[in-house]
């Protein structure tokens, strides 16, 4: 029979590194809430930094197992992929409470990043950005520059954030019964996608491709290099 302590270990540790942070955790409360020896950390382990490192991975790949990353037919509209997109990045962020501690742990990890931030970034956020910035190739001019469809990308990003970083916000200025009728995950979604494609289709300099639902007139452009000159 396989050693389970491993396992044991990383889920005990995941909502105690989630709620106290890598600093405040120790090895002995979470080793007791595993039931486990002190020492098997160490064995299993190496130390409390790789301990971290390890469920920080666990935390995200958990969410992923939940809310996988959308997948489309190849000839869906660009704007429903870039929805499909933004329904699957909030109900990852604000899903089902029962992977709380994965989420709020990724959170912490985002305003006090520590040794797991880089990884983190490198193996499940950079292709979730890459997602992203390959449908807003589709929706953007060819002459959009680089570091335009990742700030475009941020923003996407940065909307669907708030309603996590400042849920407690929200709920305070948004009576309960209007959030309950008109902020659900599907409408949350729904909104971001309209405001994100309207934003697009008069985004200064460029524009969007015809796929895109939109495009703005060679004149636009021009009179913007001209003001630039």
């Amino acid at each position: 029979m396989a050693d389970d302590t491993p396992t044991r270990v990383l889920h005990a540790a995941g909502p105690i590194f989630a709620e106290k942070g890598y600093a405040a955790s120790t090895v002995r409360e979470i080793c007791t809430a595993a039931g486990v020896n002190v020492a098997s950390v160490n064995y299993h382990f190496r130390d409390k930094e790789s301990l971290y490192l390890e469920t920080v991975h666990l935390a995200h790949t958990l969410r992923l197992q939940q809310v996988p990353p959308p997948s489309w037919p190849e000839e869906t509209p660009s704007d429903e992929k870039l929805r499909l997109f933004i329904g699957a990045m909030l109900s990852r962020m604000l899903g089902t409470r029962e992977l709380g501690w994965q989420t709020r742990l990724m959170m912490r990890e985002m305003f006090e990043p520590t040794a797991a931030c880089r990884p983190l970034v490198e193996d499940f956020i950079r292709p979730q950005l890459k997602q992203l910035l390959s449908i807003l190739d589709e929706l953007l001019s060819p002459e959009s520059e680089k570091h335009e469809r990742e700030q475009v990308a941020f923003s996407i990003v940065g909307q669907c954030l708030l309603y996590r970083v400042a849920r407690e916000f929200v709920a305070i200025l948004v009576p309960s019964e209007e959030r309950d009728a008109k902020y659900g995950i599907e409408q949350l979604a729904e909104h971001i996608a309209d405001f994100s494609m309207a934003a697009l289709k008069n985004i200064d300099g460029n524009g969007l491709r015809e796929n895109g639902r939109g495009k703005r007139t060679a004149e636009n452009r021009a009179d913007k290099k001209a003001v630039k000159s």
